[in-house]
């Protein structure tokens, strides 16, 4: 660990944990041979608020401190952990982060004490930094108020506060306070049951960029300190003099200028009330994620005398593009963008600002190994893509596992670099990594306050419901609620509905909702909504505004949600394709099953059935499922569709659609995929197959499994008896219908280049739909065409 990480632990060590107590166990462990290398664990309680014997369990591993999950979590495990803080035991633990959520790594998840072990080492869990968890599952324990006699590691017991978690920033001039995001204001620390400010005697532009990052915004820019200062004297002296007509501004000053720093200053004197300095000499590397892990120092005691000789820490920001309010600051940041096509991008997140880590070289998008991925280097790739600093730098693909190559193996940025491709980093090889071992990110974004404009009424858990949103709020009035008009409405919506509302993905967007009223809210105010599925809210997606279009406005009719913090997500095995591609020419007299179940184009109705034949473009399908979530049919088995003709039901009429295209993407020929049977054909290794068709069992495609279409099944293929010579593509598209939520729709599509001559086809360059840059994707739309059969 080099000097700043060892500083880093050091001023952690001395600021963060409010009561930080520290021990291997109760009694020391013998030495041994394999225990003597291994540094003992140190632990701490912290959080807000909390007494001196509870609070969020924190353990220091590999230089690191990280929580642990709750899941899993019982008593016996807060018995252990409490004995390693010094305590005699615990009465009880907490989950959900019910100590607030902490930063950086998870350490141990799934832990099973049986409550007399002497280390948490001892106990059974899923291995160090293995965790499935987020932050807001972080596990929480409540000690006996009992020291254990003797117990050398503990700290003293300090009744004063003494550590930084919850930071905002507060507007105080103009219409700030209104508008969202809050770029520029004072910072502000939460202590007690309240907010205090900090001196900002030396502080700096680094200072400033930690906490725009925490407020989720790339970059800092200067603030005009001189405004402030003038409207802190202002202030004063209004505070000093009783005299009505006592002049603040100076007569040189423009009428209107005057107006608006009059205006400031009574704003800024009502604030002034309040200032209550708790942090000064704050001194930050700019590279932290958090202040509190930056040095500073608290004011004890009365602090009515504090930062005689400053003004509280004014802190701007610079947003990034997706969260950028001015026309001309939006103008300048979309010609930025397309200068140049991106290098990175995230895949795979419910919210903005979340997912797997992906990475364009030589013209091809792929994924970054975890190894030594942390928090550094997570912030880089947050701040390159217009966000905060990083949440958390997440391992063993929990966005979901990527396709293509894997580009980068242990990354290593020092926190300073404007792109992760300046960080040091090697090069991958086939041994070194695989895609469970993918990087992702959550980024800490700006408080846009979408989620108090939606919520959801009369469903069984909250993660599910009748949607009711919001309207009239946005011109300072008194929001009023009401429905959703359930017409169009489907996943793509939902999808829109639960990232806004803070719940995931959707798992099912419902037309009709039979939920109980439990709110009184009867009046659709929202209809004609249509989402392309990336939106932040509902308001940003297509709709009929005030003029509402609805046929059934009675409260069955309203759109509703099911909710779900993950997803599947399907993606085709392009090679397989390109390597069982073939024609057959197959007589009519074979194909009255695939006729019945409209496998075929249209001219087949006008051919001189049972003699002739049809030309068939056949190939295999390998779907796979390398989501989070198994793949399961939008219909129950219920309403599955039995066909008599091929014997077997449809769980899905539409899974697939098979099509020929122009260059220019006319489609001349089609063909669809009913999902007769959706099942686990094979698995990865150590993954066991779940569905199977097989006596009309239960149908889907679990994670890490996939299903074969072999190329030698009724209605694998497309029918190409009336394509003409000539270039084309060949594009497949799974779930075309956005049946079934899925955590990336864009990889859905799979193209490939094929030139047919009238008698063979010869098909190469196939590849999932946003696999390539957009330069190699242009340079695959204008394929020429081959001058011979020898594919290069």
């Amino acid at each position: 660990m080099g000097r700043c990480g060892t500083r880093a632990w050091q001023e952690l060590l001395v600021l963060l944990g409010g009561l930080w107590m520290w021990g291997s166990g109760a009694q020391p462990t013998p030495p041994g041979p394999t225990r003597s290398s291994v540094p003992p664990l140190k632990f701490r309680l912290a959080g807000y608020p909390r007494k001196h014997n509870e609070g969020r369990i924190e353990v220091f591993y590999n230089e690191e401190w990280g929580t642990i999950c709750d899941d899993d979590f019982t008593l016996a495990n807060a018995q252990v952990l409490c004995r390693q803080l010094g305590f005699v035991g615990a009465t009880g633990w907490a989950h959900s982060a019910k100590y607030g959520k902490g930063v950086g790594r998870i350490w141990l998840d799934n832990v099973n004490c049986a409550g007399n072990e002497k280390s948490i080492r001892d106990c059974k869990h899923r291995g160090w930094g293995n965790s499935d968890c987020s932050h807001e599952e972080d596990a929480g324990v409540i000690c006996k108020d009992e020291r254990i006699p003797g117990f050398k590691d503990s700290n003293v017991i300090e009744t004063e506060q003494s550590h930084v978690e919850e930071v905002r920033l507060r507007a105080v001039v103009s219409g700030a306070r209104r508008r969202l995001p809050v770029t520029e204001g004072i910072v502000e620390v939460r202590y007690k049951d309240g907010w205090a400010q900090i001196c900002d005697e030396g502080w700096d532009s680094k200072n400033s960029r930690v906490i725009c990052g925490m407020m989720g915004f790339p970059a800092e820019k200067k603030v005009n300190r001189n405004f402030y200062k003038r409207l802190k004297r202002a202030a004063r002296m209004r505070g000093r003099s009783a005299k009505p007509g006592r002049r603040l501004a100076s007569k040189s000053q423009p009428k209107q200028k005057r107006r608006e720093d009059v205006g400031s200053r009574k704003r800024l004197f009502a604030e002034r009330q309040q200032l209550n300095y708790r942090l000064h000499s704050v001194s930050c590397t700019g590279t932290e994620v958090h202040i509190s892990m930056c040095t500073f120092q608290f004011y004890r005691g009365n602090s009515s005398a504090a930062c005689s000789t400053g003004m509280p820490a004014v802190v701007s920001c610079l947003p990034g593009p997706l969260f950028a309010t001015g026309g001309a600051q939006k103008k300048k940041q979309r010609q930025q963008q397309q200068q140049s096509q991106p290098r990175i991008r995230l895949k795979g997140g419910a919210k903005a600002g979340e997912g797997r880590v992906e990475v364009l070289k030589n013209n091809e998008w792929g994924t970054i190994c975890d190894d030594r991925w942390n928090l550094l280097s997570a912030s880089v790739v947050c701040r390159e893509l217009g966000f905060g600093s990083a949440k958390e730098a997440l391992t063993g693909a929990r966005m979901g596992q990527g396709t293509g190559p894997i580009h980068l193996n242990e990354v290593q940025c020092l926190g300073t670099e404007k792109s992760l491709w300046s960080c040091p980093f090697k090069n991958i090889t086939q041994e070194d990594c695989k895609h469970t071992e993918d990087a992702a990110v959550r980024c800490n974004i700006p408080y846009m306050g979408y989620e108090n404009l939606i919520r959801l009424s009369g469903g069984r858990s909250r993660f599910e419901g009748r949607v009711e949103v919001a309207v009239g709020a946005a011109e300072g009035d008194e929001p009023r609620w009401g429905l959703v008009c359930g017409e169009g409405w489907g996943t793509l919506e939902a999808m829109v509905a639960c990232r806004q509302l803070g719940l995931g993905f959707a798992n099912h967007g419902l037309q009709e909702t039979w939920y109980w009223d439990d709110s009184n809210v009867t009046e659709m105010v929202l209809s004609g909504v249509k989402c392309a599925g990336h939106e932040l809210s509902l308001s940003h997606c297509q709709h009929h505004g005030s003029s509402l279009n609805c046929r059934n406005t009675g409260t069955r009719f309203a759109a509703g949600v099911i909710c779900s913090e993950t997803a599947s997500d399907l993606l085709l095995h392009a090679p397989l394709v390109q390597e069982t591609a073939y024609i057959e020419d197959r007589p009519l007299h074979m194909l009255y099953c695939a006729a019945e179940e409209n496998c075929l184009s249209s001219s087949a109705r006008h051919a001189n059935w049972p003699y002739g034949h049809r030309r068939l473009l056949r190939f295999s399908s390998q779907i796979h499922n390398n989501g989070r979530a198994d793949f399961r049919p939008k219909a129950g088995r219920h309403s599955w569709v039995w066909h008599e003709c091929h014997r077997h039901y449809h769980s899905m009429d539409i899974f697939t659609h098979y099509d020929i295209l122009t260059p220019n993407g006319t489609k001349v020929a089609e063909g669809h995929k009913a999902s007769f049977c959706l099942e686990d054909t094979e698995c990865e290794e150590d993954v066991a197959k779940r569905y199977e068709c097989a006596n009309f069992g239960e149908q889907g495609i679990t994670v890490g499994c996939w299903d074969l279409y072999r190329h030698d099944i009724d209605c694998q293929w497309i029918d190409i008896t009336d394509v003409k010579p000539g270039n084309y593509i060949l594009q497949v598209v799974i779930n075309p219908n956005f049946e079934v939520a899925e955590s990336d729709f864009t990889n859905n599509a799979m193209k490939c280049n094929c030139k047919y001559d009238g008698h063979r086809i010869w098909v190469h360059s196939c590849h999932i739909g946003d696999a390539l840059s957009e330069e190699a994707s242009k340079r695959f739309e204008q394929y020429p065409g081959q001058l011979n059969n020898q594919i290069s």
